[in-house]
């Protein structure tokens, strides 16, 4: 029979060269395991199997609230048909084992499995009820309870490459061939610590990519926080458009109607699709806070409005010397001249008072408000040297005329670039190969199914289902966000009916249907919106044609 050697401390035991090729196999499928829990699962049922072992139990180490732990994960119990967590969908209950005494500090080696932990040093029982080294009350309140006999005990631990204990595997009850309780054979040590070793290498590795998808995705959620402090009005919109995303996409997946049939997720999609979720606005870190946070048209680092009210305060002194000076030279007009006097005054300050209500934006500027800004810029006032200015700069007249919004074309553009400075920093990102995708998702949630959108002016069939769910998971955010200062609350009866006008040349019309068949915008809306903004409970007038 072919053999291969296992280093067992100082001994070497011959393994038969269909285990050592075993061992081999399960390795290699352990490492190529992507699922933590599958894995741990894994590692205990190839030992059992490997040993006879009836039981088994895996352990890992963890810290909580400064106390190490060691953690039941896995419990397996054949006789018993006993199956508590990895895929089981069965709930661990057990309190996790103290390394250490919580009033002296001292090692525990009082359990065999902590003892192992500490040691890393294996440990093989013949009999449970015939040691005094260790304290197997635990067992024993087991076996009473089960009506079970807990006899020989196998423990091991789990080393990672760096030689550190990361967890304990311990194996209960081996059986011989016509299932008799036989203790653990000496040859079978080396065996299940090469097991170990392979097992724990996989759950470090496994440990390792988790922590730095972890570090990964905080870093990701900070950076949209960020995005959201720069800016009162767009406050909780990193966060709530990744929700609704997610919610949309999930009901995608769920759908048996075209073109969602066939669509599905894998566990890398998701993350792919979080990620470009969280990071779709942080190109708005380059945007300039004061065109990000322009309230009126005359802002910049302060509202002009303050200098042109100073502007006509100046003006409206200034009419009143002059009517002084020409009461003081005809006396005889001071009637007329009066009256006169209160008409000038009367209309500087209405055309004040214009101004400033076509500063503030909330309204769209009709060629009639737009020629009366232009007249109102002819008036002029003269500053302590003598000279005159129009009350209105070029510059203000410009801002002023926006005709809808706050923001003029430069501004806007600056606004709009912010989806091409995310897309340039996205691609700079050295992403692995299942997410090269996130540049993608999350640059195309300002397209339009026409083609008329940008950066690219992509048309629906040139983008992918999670970036057309994320076109519409931003602009209805944007509808009915409620945190707007802008603006109040919109009820969900205005928004559908945007929605609605807006789907087939800006959004996709099956996104659309499948959000509101699907019952998302309820979900969504109990969680983020005001009571008084949800006026809806028919959608169907809404999915009328669509």
């Amino acid at each position: 029979m072919n053999t291969a050697l296992a280093k067992n401390g100082d001994s070497v035991t011959m393994m038969s060269g269909d285990l050592f090729w075993r061992i081999i196999n399960i390795g290699i499928s352990l490492s190529s395991e992507r699922d933590t829990s599958r894995l741990m699962e894994s590692i205990l049922i190839e030992a059992q199997s490997i040993t006879n072992a009836d039981g088994g139990t895996l352990y890992l180490i963890h810290e909580k609230d400064g106390i190490v732990l060691l953690d039941y994960e896995i419990v397996r119990n054949s006789s018993l048909k006993y199956a508590l967590g990895g895929t089981s969908g069965n709930d661990i209950n057990f309190p996790g084992l103290p390394m250490y005494d919580p009033e002296t500090n001292e090692p525990n080696h009082h359990s065999v499995a902590t003892h192992v932990a500490l040691t890393g040093e294996s440990v093989n029982i013949e009999d449970a009820y015939n040691v005094e080294n260790f304290d197997f009350s635990g067992a024993k309140n087991f076996d009473k309870r089960e009506n079970y006999h807990s006899k020989s005990f196998l423990t091991v631990p789990l080393k990672n490459h760096e030689d550190d204990v990361i967890g304990v595997i311990q194996l209960i009850n081996a059986q011989d061939k016509v299932g008799q309780l036989v203790p653990f054979h000496k040859d079978i040590e080396p065996v299940i610590e090469a097991l170990s070793s392979f097992a724990a290498i996989s759950l470090d590795n496994q440990s390792l990519i988790q922590s730095h998808k972890d570090l990964f995705n905080s870093i990701v959620k900070v950076i949209a926080q960020a995005i959201d402090a720069k800016s009162k009005f767009t406050s909780g919109h990193c966060s709530r458009v990744p929700d609704l995303t997610e919610m949309i996409t999930r009901a995608a997946c769920e759908s048996k109607s075209q073109p969602f049939s066939d669509f599905s997720l894998d566990d890398h999609q998701w993350f792919e699709l979080t990620v470009a979720a969280w990071l779709h606005d942080c190109g708005k870190l380059s945007t300039p806070d004061h065109i990000l946070d322009k309230e009126t048209k005359l802002q910049t680092i302060r509202d002009g409005i303050v200098t042109i009210t100073t502007r006509f305060e100046l003006l409206i002194k200034q009419k009143e010397i002059e009517y002084l000076h020409q009461v003081v030279k005809f006396p005889e007009n001071q009637k007329e001249l009066h009256e006169k006097f209160l008409k000038t005054i009367e209309q500087i300050k209405y055309e004040l008072a214009f101004i400033s209500k076509a500063n503030v934006g909330g309204e769209f500027m009709t060629d009639e408000d737009v020629a009366r800004v232009v007249l109102a810029s002819e008036m002029t006032w003269e500053d302590s040297k003598g000279e005159t200015h129009p009350v209105l700069t070029e510059s203000e007249v410009y801002n002023l005329c926006i005709r809808k919004g706050t923001l003029n074309k430069e501004e806007r553009e600056k606004i709009n670039n912010h989806i091409v400075v995310t897309i340039d920093m996205l691609t700079s990102l050295p992403f692995p190969k299942y997410m090269k995708n996130v540049p993608e998702i999350a640059g195309g949630h300002h397209e339009k199914m026409d083609g008329t959108g940008y950066p690219k002016g992509l048309r629906k069939e040139d983008m992918s289902i999670p970036a057309r769910v994320m076109a519409l998971s931003d602009v209805f955010e944007a509808l009915t966000a409620k945190d707007r200062p802008y603006k109040d609350p919109m009820k969900l009866s205005l928004a559908f009916s945007i929605i609605r006008k807006m789907t087939g040349d800006h959004l996709d019309s099956d996104i659309v249907k499948l959000f509101l068949e699907s019952g998302v915008w309820k979900t969504y809306s109990k969680k983020y919106l005001y009571k008084e903004q949800i006026d809806v409970t028919d959608i169907r007038p809404y999915l009328e044609g669509l």
